[in-house]
């Protein structure tokens, strides 16, 4: 099967919806690169559809952890989370309580993300395989998979990422690796963005959704 690779949602709930449209779900596999939530409008409504989409089709539809599902667990399991609070955490929960969602079942469901879904040919991850990482799954560590920023390692398969926000999806040569996180949240330039990969890690094509209005805070 060839697989559908969604970057950071960032709450974006109704961009999310448009993009799924795109998804073939007889054909493709589905893997998002964690950051579902905060910044946007709709973090709690954009969980419930990431729930409901891996319930119906749990073989073929992957959410992947980012630093911000860490980050939410890190708060609800050990408040305050200050770090995340004063830069949209509050929000967030503020968006929690407005839709009466339950928050400790979600960040039950955040505890169980995996870290990278790969094949022999493809790696995919929030934040990538760091070259100096000694252990680059170790949450806490900012050069795990869910907080690096820096160089990554060449596995001889393509790696794609999201986390640092770029303006269009970024080729890097050096470590054979696309990040595809276009800022959905950001107004003004911001979109989300997918891509659809072939098993071998060919790519098929980009795709391109503007953040709807109604995602922006």
């Amino acid at each position: 099967m060839d697989i559908f690779i969604i970057g950071d949602i960032h709450g974006c709930f109704y961009t999310f919806k448009k993009l799924l449209n795109k998804l073939d779900k007889d054909n493709e596999i589905l893997v998002q690169v964690g950051d579902l939530i905060d910044r946007g409008k709709n973090t709690p409504q954009t969980v419930h559809l990431a729930r409901n989409l891996k319930q119906k089709h749990p073989n073929n539809v992957i959410f992947l952890k980012g630093n911000h599902e860490f980050e939410f667990i890190q708060h609800i399991e050990k408040a305050p989370n200050l770090h995340w609070v004063n830069h949209c955490g509050e929000e967030t929960l503020y968006q929690y309580k407005l839709n009466n969602r339950n928050i400790k079942n979600d960040m039950d469901w955040f505890k169980e993300m995996p870290l990278f879904w790969e094949n022999s040919d493809l790696f995919i991850s929030h934040a990538g395989i760091a070259k100096e990482a000694a252990n680059p799954f170790e949450e806490s560590s900012n050069l795990s998979v869910i907080w690096n920023r820096n160089q990554l390692k060449n596995l001889n398969k393509l790696q794609i990422i999201g986390h640092t926000p770029c303006k269009e999806p970024m080729y890097d040569e050096v470590s054979n690796s696309w990040n595809i996180d276009t800022g959905a949240a950001y107004q003004g330039y911001g979109y989300l963005t997918g891509v659809k990969v072939k098993s071998n890690g060919t790519i098929i094509e980009f795709l391109k959704e503007k953040t709807d209005v109604k995602d922006i805070i």
